[in-house]
């Protein structure tokens, strides 16, 4: 137990001013308690438990712990008893709270809704920020979104309040911004059903992105399972200056780990250069983790932690964690899986891409190789925000940089958007001068959304197919992302680099080195710019966005219209037959990089988000056939015709036939959307076999009943043909740890037999036996 509290520290304080001074019995200190939040004044911060269960594992393993392992492990269900095996064991944990976007929400809503539960057994809230199209800025977007999506946020308003959820409404600002300012504290364990949740690491915590149906475990208050995670050490040293900023530290780490670098480990960043960093800066940092496949990224809490807890009206919190700040940090000679340093003071700022976030160029060097690679070097489009950028030091820097182009006559060249991350942020930045600057250098601003980050951007400036290149500060590039457009070359940089780049309008230039010349003929360089990383003045809240969950929910009704296009309530997934799945049918042989954006593209699809019948009809729309090269082009194995992946596959199911997908390397990259993996559930499908498998789908598909299967050799890849049909065999005694075996039946009738690996747990098992997650935790309940 830490000697003193929040309350105690308080009356100490008090009362050494006066003339006595009392002594504060230990008992005092019990009953101290501080909120999680402002919005949920009886739900406490619970130390103590994470204290105890430390010094458990502490005793246990005998040796330091990392800042990743004390969360972890201080969240165990049963610390006494759980093993413990880095990239090993599989852990029972007890996260403190559940985060959802609208797009994600729906789906996670209607399965917490099958599950017959009356209510969150956790913290949870909804936060609408996916369904907001850019097109002709905020108020006219939002306005319109509104009105768009009204049945969508109607029933997540009224399931909120249905079932204890709190509810964010559209213009709120982005989930991860929401977290930040809101509810990640040091040493939370939070998950969330979008890949960017990591975000909070910004603030000392474990916050993972996770499927729906992960969420709806936790929110049934079922110990939610995870792989014991593997930790890397990066150790900062130096300190950032210049036109370097937190955002090269993600770069400059994902161009080294690529993006499955941290598949199965947390990114733990330590060192004397970590207090160099605001603690927006650190949620940029910890926000990209997502795209090396980390499980997570955090820091250690710190001073600026501190400052900015305090800033946005969380003081009692920081202090709390003054008081436990042993536990909130790593011990001393903990030990990393695997250790990179880099120090910040030589840091050069960074940018990478195109179509893949870990593609790193110095932005000195970009131009060279973009006209060596035959990259369009002219920028159409320089757009910063998204939740990874977009916090009030963000905004300012930015600002610091249009101000100086404003002040020799310049304005963008290339057009420029920009997306406050949150209300809070953009009633700041109009009050603070920020956005008026923004404003007048060319920038339109966005609705508090995501916007063209995921693809929800009604582009007008070119047509699909044309070669072109955008410049943003949001986080992932896949090919066609942004705009649906595969020609579209997209590269991430930091918000003050973009903002440079739109100014001169190329690739080619390097604001650290050339010139600019101004309205007057006359050159000039842009300074490296200098913002607060807090306002002066208090944050300006905005306008009051959320939707508290009524103490009483018994007369509140949550309809689902059985004609909707837009929600469809989920019928439960066939048991397995007990039998082995025989004769299957390749739906695709894929080529290549397969994110979950290429298995369930969002844009004008994230309105189906839930309709899993209707959203089914983009499954793997954007996955390269490896029989012709093309997306969205296979070979109907009855018909021999080419036709749309999905059609084909509901032929299949129509037909009584079983199918499945044979992927490459880190299948299922990118975004945590569960619909990946229902879709082609939905549609027939039974196995998936890849090469790898990035983490979040993986565990997305074993929760909807399919089989996410590894060769064992992985150039057993080259032996299937997708003519041939695929039998998966001995799962009559499927175990943990016991490869299956894979009868491949050539056309000519000759047949081969691999291994195919699997990560399987017993309870994962029974996920498979039962046909998925939601169909076990029934059965559970019914026994």
């Amino acid at each position: 137990m830490a000697p003193y509290c929040v309350l105690v520290t308080r009356l100490q304080q008090v009362l050494s001013k006066g003339v006595r001074r009392y002594h504060v019995a230990p008992v005092l200190c019990q009953r101290a308690k501080v909120a999680m939040s402002h919005f949920e004044p009886n739900e406490y911060i619970n130390y103590e438990m994470l204290e105890k269960n430390i010094n458990i594992v502490h005793k246990r393993l005998d040796r330091p712990l990392t800042l990743s392992e004390k969360i972890v492990y201080g969240h165990l269900d049963d610390p006494v008893k759980q093993d413990i095996e880095r990239g090993k064991t599989y852990l029972r944990l007890r996260p403190d709270r559940v985060a959802m976007q609208d797009a994600t929400a729906q789906m996670a809503m209607l399965q917490f809704i099958s599950s017959g539960l009356p209510r969150v057994a956790v913290p949870s809230t909804i936060h609408c920020d996916h369904l907001i199209e850019a097109q002709l800025g905020s108020e006219k977007d939002l306005r319109r979104a509104k009105d768009i999506n009204q049945e969508v946020y109607n029933f997540l308003a009224t399931a909120g309040a249905k079932y204890g959820v709190g509810f964010w409404k559209p213009g709120s600002g982005i989930i991860h911004q929401i977290i930040l300012e809101n509810y990640a504290y040091p040493g939370v364990l939070l998950i969330g059903t979008d890949s960017h949740t990591p975000n909070g690491g910004g603030l000392g915590g474990i916050c993972i992105g996770v499927g729906g149906a992960d969420a709806v475990d936790v929110m049934a208050g079922i110990p939610w399972e995870l792989k014991c995670p593997k930790v890397i050490g990066i150790k900062l040293t130096g300190e950032l200056s210049g036109w370097s900023s937190p955002k090269d530290v993600i770069l400059k780490v994902a161009g080294i780990l690529t993006v499955k670098g941290g598949t199965g480990a947390i990114i733990e960043y330590h060192g004397p250069g970590v207090d160099s960093i605001s603690c927006t800066g650190m949620a940029t940092i910890c926000n990209m983790g997502a795209e090396i496949g980390a499980t997570t990224s955090l820091f250690p809490y710190n001073h600026r932690m501190k400052k900015y807890l305090n800033k946005t009206g969380r003081a009692e919190i920081a202090a709390l964690a003054d008081e436990f700040k042993a536990h909130l940090v790593p011990d001393a000679g903990c030990e990393y899986d695997q250790l990179v340093e880099i120090n910040l003071s030589e840091l050069k700022p960074h940018i990478n891409g195109p179509f893949t976030p870990d593609l790193a160029h110095p932005v000195a060097d970009v131009g060279t190789v973009a006209e060596k690679e035959g990259w369009p070097v002219d920028i159409r489009v320089g757009l910063i925000g998204s939740c990874t950028n977009s916090s009030y030091e963000d905004m300012g820097r930015a600002a610091a940089v249009a101000k100086q182009a404003l002040a020799r006559g310049l304005k963008c060249k290339s057009q420029f958007t920009v997306t406050p991350g949150s209300e809070q942020i953009r009633a700041t930045i109009e009050r603070d001068g920020y956005a008026g600057i923004l404003r007048d250098v060319g920038g339109l601003v966005l609705a508090n959304a995501c916007g063209p980050c995921i693809g929800q951007w009604d582009r007008k400036d070119i047509k699909k197919g044309e070669k072109n290149t955008i410049v943003t500060s949001y986080n992932r590039n896949f090919t066609g992302r942004n705009d649906a457009n595969p020609e579209t070359h997209a590269f991430v940089t930091s918000p003050e680099i973009v903002t440079a780049l739109a100014i001169a309008g190329t690739l080619k230039f390097n604001p650290e080195t050339d010139f600019l010349t101004g309205a007057d003929g006359k050159k000039f360089k842009l300074e490296a710019p200098d913002a607060d990383e807090l306002p002066t003045l208090e944050f300006d809240p905005g306008q009051d966005t959320y939707q508290h969950p009524p103490k009483d929910s018994s007369g509140q009704h949550v309809d689902v219209s059985l004609t909707s296009q837009r929600l469809q309530l989920l019928e439960p997934f066939d048991k397995w037959d007990g039998k082995d799945l025989e004769d299957m049918l390749i739906l695709i042989k894929v080529k290549g990089k397969c994110t979950t954006d290429h298995i369930s593209a969002a844009g004008p699809w994230l309105k189906f988000r839930g309709h899993l019948d209707n959203i089914s009809n983009n499954l793997l729309i954007g996955a390269i056939n490896t029989e012709n090269g093309k997306a969205n082009s296979v070979r109907n194995a009855l018909t021999q015709e080419f036709g749309p992946v999905p059609d084909t596959a509901r032929y299949y199911k129509k037909n009584g036939i079983k199918w499945v997908v044979v992927g490459d390397e880190n299948y299922g990259e990118g975004s945590s959307r569960e619909h990946a993996a229902l879709e082609p559930r939905h549609l027939g499908g039974r196995a998936i076999i890849t090469k790898s498998f990035a983490r979040i789908h993986e565990t997305n598909l074993k929760k909807q009943g399919l089989l996410p299967l590894t060769f064992a050799d992985p150039a057993d890849y080259n032996k299937i043909h997708p003519v041939d049909k695929l039998s998966i065999v001995g799962l009559a005694d499927f175990a943990p740890g016991k490869p299956l075996k894979c009868i491949i039946k050539h056309p000519n009738g000759n047949q081969e037999t691999i291994l195919l690996n699997h990560t399987f747990n017993e309870t994962q098992i029974e996920w498979f036996h039962a046909g998925s997650a939601l169909n076990r935790m029934k059965e559970m309940q019914q026994h």
